[in-house]
């Protein structure tokens, strides 16, 4: 099933103006719809599993279900992320350790596997150019949806001018002159999740009904280590088996996730940091 077999339309509250809903429905040949009562239109229309979602906070991916989750959406201004820039953009976390920033912090770094861009603001708050893979044109325009609200706020403007878009496959782009040399290739793959007990955060619920739950990271990681200068680095799940059942150089794992780091043309040797 196709992402616009999922998402049909573009939903838009009452107090969106129509030209602006038409404005971001017609490139991605959706059919934009004032909605009054979102709920009452769940109950009319059950074959629906998702649309974008348009209201004074801006474009967001919503389930259609009468228990689903709110709009998810691009937030660079929520408070968890806006903290990180005002305190130093998270040095000390595990991405910053994984992809050797806190040595170095201008790095160049590809995301891959850009999704809500939240590892990539991160990355950017720390000094890191990184440059954003896409292909998903819904999930494009909550991007850049979240880019320009987020850009009115002065604090910002550094880190998103860290930034950098590339609409597209990631296999194609990796090959592509687009790029600058990158030092770092960030691998962010969805992952199904296999335990019944497993609980998916909403932002990931809502990207698995739309994409589908897959593991198309496999396929990156042997590109990523043509590509990168000094390291690939794939998180996953902490007890999840290695990306294409490659083991890793080193590991640094926390207790919920981990992130794999492969190294270019070096013997696999894994260490393991805890």
């Amino acid at each position: 099933m196709t992402q616009q077999d999922r998402v049909r339309c573009l939903c838009y509250a009452p107090e969106v103006a129509a030209d602006r809903a038409a404005f971001i429905a017609e490139p991605l040949q959706l059919e934009a719809l004032q909605v009054v009562n979102f709920r009452d239109y769940c109950r009319h229309h059950p074959d629906l599993a998702c649309v974008l979602w348009l209201d004074g906070d801006g474009l967001a991916l919503r389930e259609v279900r009468p228990d689903a989750p709110g709009p998810v959406r691009v937030d660079f201004l929520e408070a968890g992320m806006t903290w990180r820039v005002q305190h130093g953009g998270g040095a000390g976390e595990m991405i910053a350790r994984a992809c050797g920033l806190r040595r170095q912090a201008g790095l160049t770094v590809l995301d891959a596997t850009a999704g809500l861009a939240r590892d990539a603001f991160l990355l950017a708050s720390l000094g890191a150019q990184v440059w954003m893979c896409e292909r998903s044109p819904l999930i494009l325009a909550l991007l850049e949806d979240g880019w320009v609200r987020a850009a009115r706020e002065p604090a910002l403007t550094e880190v998103l001018g860290r930034m950098h878009l590339l609409p597209g496959d990631a296999l194609s782009l990796m090959q592509s002159a687009e790029l600058p040399a990158i030092d770092v290739v960030y691998l962010d793959p969805m992952f199904p999740q296999r335990e019944k007990s497993a609980r998916v955060k909403k932002a990931m619920a809502a990207f698995q009904g739309l994409l589908g739950e897959r593991d198309d990271g496999a396929a990156l990681l042997a590109p990523a280590r043509q590509l990168a200068r000094r390291r690939v680095v794939v998180k996953r799940p902490r007890l999840a088996p290695p990306l294409a059942d490659t083991p890793p150089h080193e590991t640094i794992s926390g207790k919920s996730s981990r992130f794999d780091i492969y190294f270019p043309n070096q013997s696999l040797k894994t260490a393991v940091h805890s």
